[in-house]
């Protein structure tokens, strides 16, 4: 199979610090293959090596050790002009020309580009039009939005028509709605034109969604990477089980007697209930616990492992 991303042994040290020089290794040993047209999860928390990778994808930054290579090139100094045709990098703290308006950035890098003005012109229009940027055509990147200026980020992403796009925390600073949007054209433009997207994000949901797979890195080691459904049978060696209680009614110590069933493994407090983790179905003994109380039971639900739960697996194990 040819991959659109080939990963092999990548690492990075970082040096900073005066007199101490104090070494950070930002990557260790990080292996990953990406088919062409795939939507990739990257997940982990902050300072774990995310952007360092994009960064390195992306050409942005040379790696110690080990190799990339894009579309069957290897990645190297003498090859990026060429790679950076076919790709691009949207990162979630866009920063433009601040007095320059949405239509004039855009023109602007997509000059940068080496794009003759007829096809520049027409993929601005197309690019405004997808991403709902016509009104703004005229305002300056300052007075922007945090969502428009996500938008646009995207928008000079796109102008090159990329092959891949590394996205790095595209929905950052937007509200879930704002969010949900990005990323909803992030997937409607990877459906239409096989774009292969590398994205990191904290909107767990919102990737468990729209990614083919996702890998996790924790202090810049990949530790995991697969299908969700995939992750989450290798990471709970026996089944887990996720229940969702509503009851209505006094329930002073019902918390602690959930806690105390045979089988719960992890409680959480929700608006009028509890979520429940389980390595068993315990449905008959809460049904028994919130009759003996003489509660009104709203729902007990069964709910789907979801991203949320292997990636605090997977990170509390790390």
């Amino acid at each position: 199979m040819s991959f659109a991303v080939d990963v092999r042994h990548l690492s990075k040290t970082f040096v900073s610090g005066g007199q101490g020089r104090q070494r950070v290794q930002a990557l260790r040993d990080v292996s990953l293959q990406i088919p062409e047209g795939e939507i990739f999860g990257i997940l982990g928390p902050n300072g774990a090596g995310k952007t360092t990778f994009l960064n390195i994808l992306s050409t942005l930054l040379l790696p110690d050790a080990g190799t990339v290579t894009i579309l069957g090139i290897p990645s190297t100094p003498q090859n990026s002009r060429r790679l950076r045709s076919f790709l691009n990098m949207s990162s979630g703290y866009p920063n433009f020309p601040w007095c320059l308006s949405v239509e004039e950035n855009l023109r602007f890098y997509g000059r940068l580009y080496g794009l003759p003005s007829s096809v520049l012109e027409q993929r601005i229009a197309r690019l405004m039009k997808a991403l709902e940027l016509q009104r703004f055509a005229k305002v300056p990147f300052d007075e922007l939005s945090s969502g428009t200026k996500q938008k646009l980020a995207l928008a000079k992403a796109m102008i090159n028509e990329p092959k891949i796009i590394f996205l790095d925390e595209p929905t950052l600073g937007l509200d879930p709605d704002g969010a949900s949007r990005i990323l909803d054209l992030i997937t409607g433009l990877s459906r239409e034109r096989g774009l292969t997207v590398l994205l990191s994000s904290h909107m767990l949901h919102q990737v468990q969604q729209m990614c083919h797979r996702v890998g996790i890195i924790v202090k810049g080691k990949m530790i995991a990477q697969g299908q969700v459904d995939q992750l989450g049978s290798a990471v709970f060696k026996e089944r887990q089980w996720n229940f969702l209680v509503e009851v209505e009614g006094r329930v002073d110590g019902l918390e602690s007697d959930l806690r105390a069933l045979h089988g719960v493994v992890g409680l959480e407090a929700r608006n009028r209930g509890w979520f429940l983790r389980c390595t068993r179905d315990v449905r008959p003994e809460v049904l028994a616990l919130v009759s003996r109380r003489g509660l009104a039971l709203l729902q007990l639900r069964s709910e789907d492992t979801t991203l949320e739960d292997i990636y605090l697996k997977y990170f509390r194990e790390a």
